[in-house]
């Protein structure tokens, strides 16, 4: 038998549904490898390894007294939540040095569901501070680093999500998605990322999120898991059942054109156009026709973007005294973000609502949109600050203070990431391609399809049926 860490989330959920192995036996195991492989990696900045062992024994319970049919969906399946999240009676950090980390008094709305679904939480994992940028390093705890290249980053924010279920240190994992923040940690790890549509998942409201850009979504090692995920996450989903169902011929636009190129014009890497080719081949030889599209964007979306993403840290409750704790990139955004007038806000949001209905439009042409996940590969811990090549210095006594060049390395990095939070589409990632020409081989890179409002069902059946 394979070992439980080498099992699909799906296989593993029917172990335990079937009770070919206790809760406790997978939490052990999980929390087992999670001991050997993090020191190394990254990804938890907290074990709960006490608060996961009473889990798995209560599921045990439940599944002592109750059949199969009776069991919740996730029953006794081990997750793990990004440390933006809060776990009742578990610091949330929100990777910041700048914060008092004080143990959480409530599950977030999104916890809640997944514990209610049968889950058993094994703790927090690493994010950049407060989930503003594309890699998870942080001044609290050691960057989160990629399993296929530790000298790599995992991407971010939910980038010691993306390398804890690479490194099957968890089956799945629920990230969440702001402007990137699943498909790039996804697309560095090899992973398949879904951003759902805004609204389609619970999540309670945020009041640092006024152009409602942050969704959660799900990072597994197939799109048949993150359908799993996705039943859990958002009431009476049928996305596992709906994966069978193959799709029907689609026309496919594939695009190159990014709103960022105006302002921070970049070339793709070689490796992004191979993996948008691999990727284009994959689609055709399914029966969809794949033709290139041009698409128009306002060349005021950068600083719009960058306005609405940044208004959060803005109003952060973070002393004075404590302020020289925040990561120079957090703390020119945030002084930035306070200098601004709320009829700036106001206009930026303005034009955000404009350039989702013009690019909808331009998008409604085609059944579904294709680009590269990323326009680099996995990039070396520490590239973004400066502060090394992989050395992935920490803590950073001294992080340099070139807060835009780190901004405008990000943009580069993944410039088709955040035009789809602002317009509430949904939107997958695949990892379609290998540096090294087989899977698991090299560095991965994939591509992103994007779809209508409602197509989650759609871009998880495309990735099921391209083999992922």
């Amino acid at each position: 038998m394979a070992e439980l860490h080498e099992l699909s989330a799906v296989e593993l959920r029917d172990c335990l549904r079937q009770g070919d192995v206790s809760a406790l036996a997978v939490t052990r195991h999980f929390l087992a490898r999670i001991g050997q492989l993090n020191p190394l990696l990254g990804a938890f900045v907290t074990v709960t390894a006490d608060q996961a062992l009473a889990g798995a024994r209560a599921a045990d319970a439940r599944r002592a007294r109750a059949s199969a049919d009776q069991l919740p969906l996730l029953h006794g399946m081990p997750l793990a939540f990004k440390d933006l999240t809060d776990v009742a009676g578990v610091v949330t950090t929100h990777g910041s040095a700048a914060l008092d980390h004080k143990p959480a008094p409530a599950d977030s709305p999104l916890v809640a569901a997944l514990r209610e679904a049968g889950a058993v939480t094994l703790g927090k994992t690493q994010v950049p501070e407060f989930g503003l940028t594309a890699y998870s390093e942080n001044r609290i705890a050691p960057p989160s680093r990629n399993p296929h290249a530790p000298s790599r980053s995992s991407g971010g924010s939910s980038g010691g999500s993306a390398a804890a279920v690479a490194a099957g240190m968890l089956p799945f994992a629920p990230g969440s998605d702001g402007g990137g923040s699943v498909r790039i940690p996804a697309a560095a790890c090899g992973l398949v990322g879904l951003k759902p549509g805004r609204g389609v998942v619970p999540a309670g409201e945020s009041q640092g999120d006024p152009a409602r850009l942050v969704v959660p979504g799900p990072l597994a090692r197939s799109a048949a898991d993150a359908a799993l995920l996705m039943d859990a996450m958002v009431p009476e989903g049928s996305y596992l059942q709906d994966l069978g169902r193959e799709p029907r011929p689609l026309r496919i636009g594939l695009t190159l054109d990014s709103p960022w190129s105006g302002t921070f014009p970049f070339t793709p890497e070689q490796e992004a156009l191979d993996a948008l080719e691999t990727g284009r081949n994959l689609l055709e030889h399914a029966g969809h026709s794949v033709a290139e599209a041009a698409v128009r964007y306002d060349n005021r979306y950068p600083e719009a973007f960058t306005t609405a993403w940044t208004a959060g840290v803005g109003t952060a409750r973070i002393s004075p005294q404590r302020e020289p704790l925040l990561a120079p990139l957090t703390r020119t955004f945030r002084r930035r973000a306070q200098q601004r007038s709320a009829a700036k806000l106001a206009e930026s949001l303005a034009f955000l609502r404009q350039f989702q209905q013009d690019t909808v439009t331009q998008y409604g042409q085609w059944d579904l949109m294709l680009m590269p996940a990323l326009a680099q590969t996995p990039r070396p811990v520490g590239w973004f600050t400066g502060t090394g090549h992989g050395d992935g210095l920490w803590p950073a006594a001294q992080w340099p203070g070139d807060a835009d060049g780190d901004y405008r390395k990000q943009c580069e990095f993944a410039p088709w990431s955040s035009l789809v939070n602002v317009c509430g589409l949904p939107a997958i990632t695949v990892p379609v391609y290998w540096t090294g020409g087989a899977a698991g081989s090299g560095l991965p890179m994939g591509i992103q399809l994007v779809g209508p409002s409602g197509s989650e069902p759609l871009l998880l059946q495309v990735a099921h049926q391209l083999g992922f």
